[in-house]
């Protein structure tokens, strides 16, 4: 029988090895496995740095100005009070006009229920632009008929009052649909005093019926009688003089007074 040469063997032995997946056979050199042999470990890389980005300069700008405190704020949002506050402090005071005219400017109320609130009439007669010039162009005539009322006429027959030359007629007591005056005189019955009567007959001449103060028509009237200066409302005011003691109290004035009267008389007007 003939030897097979043993390098065939080996050969043959080898290939069946690698047939059946064992890399090793006893002529093959040991293999380094990874339990025997470990790889080295992988090292852990460090982040890479982020870019900084820079703010623009009007952003710095803004971040490090000041703030304005809170205190401030309330003073700035508060200004515009101020501000109002000052403006009024700066603007003149209104002129009050004391004496008659300002007392008469309120007592009138109670004649505008009838009159009007401008004088252009209603139940009692117009007494705006200029009407009551006309009838009354003495102002003691106007105070007399005031005080005693048109029903005190036609009981002491007196048939016209105020002016009697009056352009278009004088007027009779109850001539205007039938409407009485009220009286209005303490004495005689009313709620005025004599002073508040003067002051709402200085009211209806200088303001309602528009009569200019400083004409020379009205000028001296107005003084004597109606002007916040005028000795005749003080002495009213004060009590020491009536209408039936003023002709006497002030005879000494310029243009003396024709006597009220706190009775119904004839007209001063001839």
């Amino acid at each position: 029988m003939t030897e097979i040469p043993e390098h065939l063997l080996n050969r043959s032995k080898a290939r069946r090895s690698e047939a059946s997946g064992d890399s090793t056979s006893d002529n093959a050199p040991a293999v380094a496995t990874p339990a025997a042999s470990a790889a080295p470990a992988k090292s852990k890389e460090a982040p890479a740095p982020k870019a900084v980005v820079q703010d623009p300069a009007y952003v710095v700008a803004a971040k490090t100005r000041k703030k304005i405190p809170f205190w401030a704020m309330t003073t700035l949002a508060l200004l515009p009070a101020w501000a109002m506050l000052y403006l009024i402090a700066l603007k003149p005071a209104e002129k009050v006009v004391a004496g008659p005219l300002s007392i008469g400017a309120a007592t009138y109320g109670s004649c505008a229920g009838c009159h009007g609130a401008d004088g252009a009439g209603g139940a009692g007669r117009v007494l705006y632009q200029g009407e009551v010039m006309k009838t009354f162009p003495h102002i003691e005539d106007m105070l007399n008929f005031v005080y005693t009322g048109s029903q005190q006429y036609v009981a002491a027959g007196i048939k016209e009052y105020g002016n009697l030359k009056r352009e278009g007629g004088a007027h009779a007591p109850l001539s205007y649909n039938g409407n009485p005056m009220p009286m209005q005189g303490e004495k005689a019955g009313g709620a005025l005093t004599e002073a508040e009567i003067l002051s709402v007959v200085c009211h209806v001449r200088y303001t309602t019926s528009g009569a200019d103060p400083a004409s020379e028509e009205w000028m001296s009237e107005y003084e004597t009688w109606c002007s916040p200066e005028s000795e005749i409302f003080k002495a009213l005011e004060a009590g020491s003089t009536s209408f039936d003691t003023i002709e006497k109290d002030f005879a000494m004035l310029a243009e003396k007074p024709a006597a009220v009267g706190t009775a119904p008389r004839a007209s001063a007007s001839k």
